[in-house]
C-alpha cells in the first residue's frame, strides 16, 4: 500500500488530476482502515473509513461540479461549491453535499454519508452502551460498519473509474483494497 500518497500535496481542485488524487487518497485511507481493523484498533479504523468516504466525496463533487453548478440556486451557492465544498468537504455540510450528489445520480450517497458520520462520532466517543454520544454500543457494531462503508467506497470507485484519469498507481491501490476487503470479509 502506498501510504506516501497521503503525504503528497493535492493538485488544485481546478485540475484534471484532482479527482484521481482524491480517489487514491480514498483507497489508501480505506486500506488503512482495514489494516487497523485487523489489528483490533476499531476507533482508528472508524477514523480512516470516515476519511476515505470524505476523500471520495471530494472526488465525486469535483467530477460532477458542472452538473452541481447548474442546479445550484444562487451565485453564492455556486461560489461556495467551487471554493469551499470541493477542496474541503466540510464535515458539517457532508449531508447536504451528499444529497446534492444524489440529485445528479449517486444513489444512496446520503445513506453512506450517515454511516460515515456515525463512525466519525464513534472515533471520538468510542462505544456507548446508552447510545447518547455514539450510535454504537460496542466495537463489533462499529467494526461491521467500517467494513460496510469501505465496501461502499469500492462500489462508488468501481462505478466511476472509467470516467477519471486512471493510472497504474490507482489500479494497484484499488486491487489491493479489494483483496484486503475480501480477506477481512471472509
Amino acid at each position: 500500500m502506498n501510504t506516501e500518497a497521503l503525504e503528497r500535496p493535492l493538485p488544485k481542485p481546478t485540475t484534471e488530476d484532482y479527482v484521481s488524487a482524491r480517489l487514491l487518497e480514498a483507497l489508501v485511507e480505506a486500506s488503512l482502515a482495514i489494516r487497523f481493523l485487523k489489528d483490533g484498533l476499531v476507533r482508528n479504523a472508524a477514523s480512516k473509513a470516515f476519511q476515505a468516504w470524505r476523500a471520495l466525496l471530494a472526488a465525486l463533487l469535483r467530477l460532477e461540479l458542472d452538473k452541481l453548478l447548474q442546479i445550484a440556486k444562487t451565485d453564492e451557492e455556486r461560489k461556495w461549491l467551487r471554493e469551499r465544498a470541493v477542496p474541503r468537504v466540510p464535515t458539517s455540510r457532508m449531508k447536504a453535499l451528499s444529497q446534492l450528489l444524489e440529485s445528479v445520480g449517486y444513489v444512496d450517497a446520503s445513506l453512506w454519508t450517515d454511516k460515515a458520520l456515525d463512525l466519525h462520532d464513534y472515533q471520538y466517543n468510542g462505544p456507548d452502551p446508552d447510545m447518547v454520544m455514539s450510535k454504537y454500543r460496542g466495537r463489533d457494531e462499529a467494526a461491521y460498519d467500517v467494513t460496510k462503508l469501505i465496501s461502499g467506497v469500492v462500489k462508488y470507485v468501481e462505478a466511476i473509474k472509467e470516467r477519471v484519469k486512471w493510472d497504474e498507481e490507482l489500479e494497484n491501490a484499488f486491487k489491493a483494497l479489494k483483496r484486503e476487503l475480501g480477506a477481512k470479509v471472509e
